[in-house]
């Protein structure tokens, strides 16, 4: 089972669709897993496993699965807002905070499938390289738990590489996914602003911040991208052009002369 949790996420994808793999089957590998690292690691910090189990089974028991990520486990990055669910901003003013609606992505990511765990930790605001908090406390690093995560996407960055979740969202205004990314041994890539729609917002025109992937391969973060991106008519700095470009294999090296030895002296 803990084998599925380390699987790329497309070919989760593909194993679910074509029924090799149940749902339920793969949610209770990532709530096994969530229970045996999470008490080590503090990453995910509102845990659902009795719900999303209760969603994988009633997936199962339709007749065609098609949407892109259906089946797939996901826990948000706790500054998105997640109706009906615990959103604390790791903010003791918000300890008890449950918003009556969902992010914008929250909403395209379950309508391409996504089923949600949980929410993964975050420094208060989001402000900050370190993943802690007054409400959840610290995300350790899961290479070294005496060691810092980054932040401030750390909880979703530890999640990923702990093979908690097959990938993740994160946000990212001064490295708030590629700082994390980098201390924990995975991929977080900050999108062009306006790639990933972010709805509310406090300032819709704001193009310093902007939501985006982790994954533990580029193929995995690519893979999340084609299900974030894409326009909403709600954000007015929205790009127009659909996130099914990210889908696409690249058919080529991107990179034929870093890939070289260095040149001897």
């Amino acid at each position: 089972m803990s084998e599925l949790c380390f699987t790329a996420p497309r070919r989760l994808a593909r194993l679910l669709r074509s029924r090799q793999v149940s749902a339920a089957e793969l949610m209770r590998a990532f709530i096994a897993q969530i229970e045996r690292l999470n008490p080590q690691v503090n990453a995910i910090v509102t845990f659902r496993p009795e719900q999303a189990l209760k969603a994988a089974r009633a997936l199962d028991r339709r007749k065609k699965s098609d949407r892109p990520l259906d089946g797939l486990p996901i826990a948000y990055k706790d500054l998105l807002p997640t109706k009906d669910i615990r959103t604390t901003y790791g903010s003791t003013i918000y300890a008890d905070h449950v918003p009556a609606q969902d992010h914008a992505l929250v909403e395209r990511l379950a309508s391409a499938g996504a089923i949600t765990l949980g929410k993964t930790n975050t420094p208060e605001f989001g402000a900050g390289s370190q993943t802690f908090n007054a409400v959840f406390g610290a995300t350790r690093n899961p290479y070294d738990l005496s060691k810092t995560c980054g932040g401030s996407s750390g909880g979703a960055a530890v999640a990923v590489a702990c093979g908690m979740l097959p990938f993740a969202d994160g946000s990212d205004l001064a490295a708030s996914l590629r700082n994390p990314g980098n201390f924990c041994n995975v991929v977080g890539f900050r999108p062009t602003p306006g790639r990933v729609p972010n709805w509310p917002a406090g300032n819709a025109w704001q193009t310093l911040s902007t939501l985006g992937p982790i994954g533990r391969t580029v193929d995995d973060t690519a893979f999340l991208l084609s299900a974030m991106a894409g326009p909403d008519p709600r954000s007015p700095v929205s790009i127009a052009e659909p996130g099914s470009l990210f889908a696409r294999s690249l058919k080529r090296s991107t990179c034929p002369l870093l890939c070289q030895p260095p040149i001897s002296r």
